[in-house]
C-alpha cells in the first residue's frame, strides 16, 4: 500500500467512501510501513483510512498515537489514564471529579487567576476530566506556542496547588448539584435504574451530602498520583508537529507523575434478560411531563452481531425521523416532540435503551407504543429499503467525527481506551456496516428486541399504567 499523508476534506472523504477487506476475510487489514528512526525514536506508520498513524513509545515510556497535519498550525493532545470514579474510595464519592476539577485552578507559582491568565495569553485550552473507568485530560494550543504550553501542563502535573479558595467553590458546587439532582428526572431515572439492574455494582456509588463534606485538598492531591502515573498514560496527538518535536514535551509533562499505582478492576455488569418488574418502577416527581425508560440486555461490541444491531437501532429509534419510534409516537399519534432508542456495547455493561418524554396522562399509551413498535420489527424485521438508508447514513456521517485536529485525537482516543476494538477500526467500520446482510439484521431484532426483556423505569407522575411501586 503507498503511504500517503491526508489533510483536511481528503482524509474525510476517504474514510466515508472507500471501502476495506473485513478481518477474518484473508486479507491483511493492517497496513503497518517499515518502522522508521525520527531523531532515535522507533516509529511505526499505520497507513490507515483517514490518515497515517504514526505510533512510537517516548524515550520516557509514554505510548503515543499521532496523526502529523503540518498545513494547520494548531496541535490537540489528548492523555488518559485508566482509573476513574470507580477508584474513588467508599465514603469518597466524589474525590476524583474535585482532582480534575483542580488541574487548571493553579500550579506552581501561579494560583487560579494567575494559571487562567497564563492560559490566556498562549492562546490555549487545557481541562481534565473523570469518567467511571478513565482519567482524562485535553491540550489545545497553537503549534508556535507549543513549547510553552506544555511546560505550563508540565507544571500543573509536577505542582498542582489543590489551593482552598478552588477547593471550597468545588466542594460549593457539588452541594449544588447534589440539590438539584433530586429535581432531575434524568438522574432520578438513572439512580432507579441502577438500583434495579446493578444495586451492588460500583456503577451504582453516589455523590452524597456526607461523601462530599469529607473530601480535603489533600485528600485530592495524593487522589490525583494514584488516577495520573507515567506507566498508564496513553497518549494522542494531531497537528503540526513531528514525533521528534513533540516527543521531549509529552516525557516533560510526565516527568513529575508517579512511576505507577494498583487500581481495582470494575466487575461487569450482567442486564437480566427477563424485565426485573412485571410493571414499571416508578420515581414519583411533580412535573407535567413523565420520563419513560425501557432498559434490556445488549451485545458486546466485537460480538459478530453488534454491527447488525447498530444498524437495526438505528431505524429502530436511533436515526431521528427515520426512526420508526419517531415516526409512529410523534408523527403518526402526537405522543411526544421526542423519543429514541440506543445500542451500548462496552465491555462492563451492554444494554440496549429506549425512551422519551410524554405528557402524564399519555404515559401508559407511550409505553405501550414503544413495545408494539418493539413486537413489530421483532415479527416482521426491517425491509431492504430500510437497512440500505441505515448503512448509507451511518457511513456518510461518519466524515463528521474527524473534521478538526481535536476531534481526530478524541476519535482516536476513544479507540486507544477500547478494549475490544484497535487501530483497524477506522478502516473496517464502514465495510462492516456494508456486509451487514438484512438476514442478520431481522434475526438480531427477533432475540433482542422482545419487549418481555425490558424493564420499564417512569420519573414523574404517569397516569394510564399499573406500578410496581416508588423507587427510592
Amino acid at each position: 500500500m503507498k503511504r500517503i499523508f491526508l489533510t483536511g476534506v481528503a482524509a474525510l472523504a476517504l474514510a466515508a467512501c472507500e471501502t476495506f477487506p473485513m478481518a477474518g476475510d484473508g486479507d491483511v487489514v493492517e497496513a503497518v510501513a517499515p518502522i522508521v528512526a525520527d531523531d532515535g525514536l522507533a516509529v511505526d506508520v499505520h497507513e490507515g483510512a483517514f490518515a497515517d498513524i504514526q505510533r512510537f513509545t517516548t524515550p520516557g515510556g509514554a505510548s503515543v498515537w499521532l496523526v502529523s497535519e503540518p498545513g494547520i498550525p494548531i496541535v490537540a493532545v489528548d492523555m488518559a489514564w485508566k482509573g476513574g470514579r470507580v477508584q474513588d474510595p467508599e465514603g469518597l464519592e466524589g474525590l476524583s471529579s474535585a482532582v480534575v476539577y483542580q488541574m487548571n485552578e493553579g500550579a506552581g507559582d501561579l494560583d487560579s487567576l494567575g494559571f487562567q491568565t497564563r492560559m490566556e495569553e498562549l492562546n490555549m485550552s487545557f481541562g481534565c476530566s473523570a469518567g467511571n473507568e478513565w482519567t482524562s485530560c485535553s491540550v489545545n494550543m497553537l503549534s508556535e506556542n507549543a513549547d510553552d504550553v506544555m511546560d505550563l501542563v508540565a507544571t500543573a502535573f509536577e505542582a498542582p496547588r489543590f489551593d482552598e479558595g478552588p477547593f471550597e467553590r468545588f466542594r460549593r458546587e457539588a452541594e449544588v448539584g447534589l440539590k438539584t439532582r433530586e429535581t432531575s428526572a434524568g438522574y432520578l431515572r438513572g439512580r432507579a435504574q441502577a438500583a434495579a439492574l446493578y444495586l451492588d455494582h460500583p456503577y451504582a456509588r453516589q455523590r452524597s451530602e456526607e461523601s462530599v463534606a469529607a473530601l480535603t485538598s489533600e485528600l485530592a492531591k495524593a487522589h490525583m498520583r494514584k488516577l495520573m502515573v507515567k506507566d498508564r498514560v496513553l497518549v494522542t496527538v494531531v497537528g503540526d508537529t513531528t514525533p521528534a518535536d513533540i516527543a521531549p514535551m509529552i516525557d516533560q509533562v510526565m516527568a513529575g507523575l508517579p512511576e505507577t499505582s494498583e487500581i481495582i478492576e470494575t466487575p461487569e455488569i450482567t442486564i437480566p434478560t427477563v424485565a426485573v418488574s412485571e410493571t414499571p418502577i416508578v420515581v414519583s416527581l411533580p412535573q407535567p411531563q413523565s420520563s419513560v425508560s425501557l432498559v434490556g440486555p445488549a451485545l458486546r461490541k466485537d460480538d459478530p452481531d453488534f454491527f447488525p444491531a447498530y444498524l437495526l437501532n438505528y431505524k429502530f429509534g436511533g436515526g431521528g425521523f427515520d426512526s420508526r419510534l419517531m415516526q409512529s409516537l410523534r408523527v403518526e399519534q402526537g405522543l411526544t416532540y421526542g423519543v429514541y432508542s440506543g445500542v451500548s456495547g462496552g465491555k462492563i455493561m451492554q444494554s440496549w435503551t429506549a425512551g422519551g418524554q410524554t405528557k402524564n396522562e399519555t404515559a401508559g399509551t407511550f409505553i405501550e407504543g414503544i413495545k408494539l413498535e418493539m413486537e413489530k420489527i421483532a415479527e416482521s424485521g426491517l425491509t431492504q429499503e430500510e437497512l440500505d438508508a441505515a448503512k448509507a447514513y451511518l457511513i456518510g456521517s461518519y466524515p463528521l467525527g474527524f473534521d478538526s485536529n481535536a476531534k481526530i485525537a478524541s476519535q482516536m482516543m476513544s479507540i486507544r481506551k477500547d478494549e475490544l476494538r484497535d487501530i483497524t477500526y477506522f478502516d473496517t467500520r464502514n465495510e462492516r456496516f456494508n456486509a451487514v446482510t438484512l438476514e442478520q439484521v431481522n434475526r438480531v431484532a427477533k432475540e433482542y428486541l422482545q419487549p418481555e426483556r425490558f424493564s420499564v423505569f417512569v420519573v414523574g407522575e404517569p397516569e394510564g399504567l399499573s406500578s410496581a411501586g416508588d423507587a427510592e
